[in-house]
């Protein structure tokens, strides 16, 4: 990772190596990103607009980045992969593709990027049997439907049963749409593995964090909606009169404007690079960091970990705690000054999900840390040694 050997002074003096467990809000950038982008830079030019050696290296690295994801998310014939912004961001395209009269099914326990954007929504509560609650509610749908869940929870990295889930919304004639912003870095993500009609996730999450994010799925709704950016790159030919126009199809229908290149460089390398990993190793590792720090944390009074489905669910290296009659926000902001351990607290903008799970009242913004939870998250750059200092600190600071 680069900035791995990042350092901090304690108060008293001592300079140690900054712990980063923030990792699911955003990870550092990994060697291979950085390296590719260091080698674009001074070949960068238009993308899709010349024929001088900048923009035909430029838009040879683009495409060349697009197959990498498209590699990464096992594209089917027929699917496009489209460069965002980010997750929120791929999540919008979709949602304003829908065919009109969708009903979008959605648990309340979603991140706000796969909470908000659907207009015509069905929204089933956090508690119950997931795959029984979509059944029940697709089963009430008279027209074209949506079911769209999480891959891993943002707040306590639990993996959602995402192959029962597409059967269910399938059988129902329903598309399953996966949001991957979490589980992405931690698993496979191949459509066909996974069920998925469609799929999104940032880089800036996959160690790529450079402003890019990705939609992924079938091509048929993307081609029959409006753009989702209205300008150069989406239009095919523009004539003379207001709304005289033919708009492309595929990918540049909706990635309007001159394109990120850096940040579509960056996570096309971080693809390339997990998908060639031993990926079967990196999760066997996770796990055993994960038992580690579930373990320590089991031992310090005052925190209890928070679980939707039940302490032995299936998790990627997210854990988030409660404290109660503790400010969660006043404890992130010791870890980071008295022992340079950065975590996040807060509500993860998943207000509904976090409130269930900390009992804490509604609150009108995102980046509230005085309710809510405190969340630890870790990913390829972490060390058990990371782990064991948090789980000191913790006990040193919530020692009656």
């Amino acid at each position: 990772m680069v900035g791995d050997d990042l350092k901090a002074e304690l108060p008293d003096g001592e300079v140690v190596r900054f712990a980063h467990l923030d990792y699911a809000a955003s990870a550092p950038c990994c060697r291979a990103a950085a390296d590719a982008v260091a080698a674009v830079l001074p070949l960068s030019g238009s993308v899709h607009r010349g024929t001088g050696a900048r923009s035909t290296a430029s838009t040879a690295a683009y495409e060349q980045a697009r197959a990498r994801v498209a590699e990464f998310v096992g594209a089917r014939p027929g699917d496009h992969v489209v460069f965002t912004r980010n997750t929120t961001d791929a999540l919008n395209l979709l949602a304003r593709a829908l065919p009109e009269g969708t009903t979008t099914v959605v648990f309340a326990g979603e991140h706000h990027a796969n909470l908000l954007p659907w207009p015509q929504q069905l929204r089933l509560p956090v508690t119950g049997d997931p795959v029984a609650a979509a059944e029940a509610a697709l089963r009430s749908i008279d027209g074209p439907a949506v079911l769209t869940v999480t891959g891993a929870s943002n707040v306590t990295g639990e993996v959602w049963p995402l192959r029962e889930l597409a059967a269910v919304a399938h059988a129902h004639g329903a598309r399953f749409v996966v949001d991957a912003a979490q589980l992405a870095p931690h698993a496979p993500i191949a459509l066909d593995d996974l069920g998925a009609d469609y799929i999104a996730f940032s880089g800036h999450k996959l160690y790529a964090p450079f402003g890019a994010g990705v939609l992924a799925g079938r091509g048929d709704w993307l081609d029959a909606a409006e753009p989702y950016l209205a300008g150069g790159g989406a239009s095919a030919a523009v004539g003379d009169t207001a709304g005289e126009v033919v708009w492309t199809t595929g990918p540049a229908r909706h990635e309007g404007g001159t394109p990120n290149l850096p940040g579509a460089v960056a996570l096309g390398a971080a693809c390339h690079a997990l998908l060639h990993a031993d990926r079967a190793a990196l999760h066997d590792r996770e796990q055993e960091l994960l038992a580690r720090l579930r373990a320590g944390l089991a031992a310090v009074p005052g925190v209890t970990e928070v679980s939707t489905f039940g302490p032995d669910s299936p998790r990627v290296g997210i854990v988030s705690l409660a404290v109660p009659g503790r400010d969660p926000g006043a404890i992130a902001a010791a870890l980071d000054e008295r022992y340079a351990i950065g975590v996040r607290a807060g509500q993860f903008c998943a207000h509904p999900l976090t409130r269930h799970l900390s009992g804490s009242a509604a609150s009108a913004t995102c980046d509230d840390v005085s309710t809510g939870l405190l969340r630890i998250s870790f990913g390829l750059g972490t060390r058990d040694e990371d782990v064991d200092r948090l789980v000191t600190a913790l006990g040193e600071l919530t020692r009656p």
